[in-house]
């Protein structure tokens, strides 16, 4: 089958290699012109690209997509470790509160991978550039799609801003800002139907390196999220001895236009005792990077039970973009990969039954993912308008039976169990829902919870504080 994947991102990339070792031809058309790096570090230099700001930003490879990888692409997996990436066991993740820490079954498969996603960019690339059935198209834009007028039209190719393309298949893996509804309306086809929902966060990150010959703070590999009471805070581990620091306040709250001066970032995280012992430990090696207008994302191709097209079919943040604290995005878009070879094995030659079987996937392997993220930023939006905006305070979430995401998370402080719960959650290894209604789960939580009440205590600015490091 010859597969035309509009996208070379990592879900366009994920689906090239994965299509093409099933058997198929495809073509990755990419409107950027991505020239080859030579090393990870030149690829880190030039990541920063306006058509994906994204790249740019904190992310992880949750246990979820760590484990596609060494079941689906090996050799992409060994690639990222040979480049660097830190595999991060689950005892590395452990807090100092944690009442016991000592391995349990199953704990291996709850490891993330710590990374900039411009290092697993260069790994894919490389991968697909090696690939006899992939063929890399860099500076070619998809503008429309080629197909069989109907009802329900067939697509058969695409039009690109250097000719047209046929092919048996069309992949959309263009991102958040997809075209596609723009390209079914040109064949006559019914429009997707996306849901949405805020996130409501604008993020400001700025990349490191850890200063030989310095101690750390910590380990290197991990993952430090701090709800502060007026803005997030985070510290991502990433490769070759990189991080990330991150600043996250309401896209709302224009006190925080400032912290594009490296100045003002730098002096906003000092305000938060854990996050300035990281900057003593460390080096910029970049500027600070904004990212703005994020919403949490859902669309599906198929419509009161009948697809839009055929013949065309939708990946990673095309179909779903989650809040990215939580950095869902890559398992999300090699799962979609993994679903979409998988469903052209099952329904070969029937392009009714592909778009059937994959949407049917999206509701089991997307949707538990999307409303999750969805209810989790609601709950956190209404309590920091309330603090900073003084809006009503928000109602206690609906615990009948079930446990939130807030309180495993301080839970997770704690108890053994509820810290690895909320590990699986975080790794993705099963749907949110079967995690926040386990009856040892909520047990253990609630019982936490009585003990210990909101969780430890964060060291982190007054208001006046913060205000004067904002007008730095």
């Amino acid at each position: 089958m010859e597969v035309s994947i509009a996208g070379g991102s990592a879900a366009g990339l994920f689906a090239a290699l994965l299509l093409a070792r099933a058997g198929h031809h495809a073509v990755v058309l990419e409107r950027d012109r991505l020239e080859p790096a030579p090393d990870v570090e030149s690829a880190a230099e030039a990541a920063f690209r306006p058509s994906a700001p994204q790249i740019v930003q904190p992310h992880i490879v949750m246990a979820r997509c760590r484990q596609l990888l060494i079941d689906r692409l090996p050799d992409v997996y060994g690639g990222l470790l040979a480049a660097g990436v830190a595999e991060a066991p689950l005892w590395t993740q452990m807090p100092e509160s944690l009442s016991e820490t000592t391995a349990r079954a199953g704990d291996e498969q709850l490891t993330p991978m710590m990374t900039r996603r411009s290092t697993i960019d260069w790994v894919l690339h490389r991968a697909a550039a090696a690939e006899p059935r992939v063929t890399l198209r860099y500076g070619v834009k998809v503008t429309g799609l080629l197909a069989i007028p109907g009802q329900r039209p067939h697509v058969t190719g695409v039009h690109t801003s250097q000719g047209d393309l046929p092919a048996d298949l069309v992949v959309d893996a263009t991102g958040r800002r997809s075209p596609v509804d723009d390209w079914l309306a040109q064949i006559g086809a019914r429009a997707t139907v996306t849901r949405q929902a805020e996130c409501g966060v604008a993020y400001f990150s700025r990349h490191y390196r850890a200063r030989p010959g310095t101690v750390l703070p910590g380990l290197l590999a991990t993952r430090v999220v701090v709800a502060l009471d007026e803005f997030l805070a985070g510290k991502w581990g990433g490769d070759n001895g990189a991080a990330q620091l991150v600043v996250a306040p309401l896209a709302a709250d224009r006190r925080f236009r400032t912290l594009r001066d490296p100045e003002v970032f730098t002096a906003v995280l000092r305000t938060v005792p854990v996050y300035a012992a990281w900057l003593d430990a460390m080096d910029p090696i970049t500027e600070v990077f904004p990212m703005a207008g994020l919403h949490n994302t859902l669309r599906r191709l198929v419509v009161d039970g009948t697809p839009v097209a055929t013949g065309l079919h939708a990946i990673g943040d095309s179909v779903c973009t989650t809040n990215p604290t939580l950095g869902r995005g890559l398992a999300l878009a090699l799962s979609g990969a993994a679903d979409l070879v998988d469903t052209l094995s099952r329904h070969a030659g029937d392009p009714a039954a592909q778009a059937l079987a994959l949407d049917r996937l999206v509701g089991q392997h997307v949707l538990p993912f999307y409303e999750d993220q969805a209810a989790i930023d609601a709950a956190r939006l209404a309590v920091m308008r309330h603090t900073i905006f003084g809006t009503p305070r928000p109602k206690p979430p609906e615990t009948r039976g079930r446990v939130s995401y807030p309180q495993l998370r301080v839970a997770a402080y704690y108890d053994p169990t509820a810290f690895r719960a909320f590990w699986k959650i975080n790794g993705m290894v099963c749907p949110p829902e079967q995690v926040y209604t386990d009856p040892e789960v909520v047990a253990c939580t609630r019982e936490t919870l009585r003990q210990h009440g909101s969780g430890p205590p964060i060291a982190q600015p007054t208001r006046g504080q913060l205000l004067a490091a904002l007008a730095q």
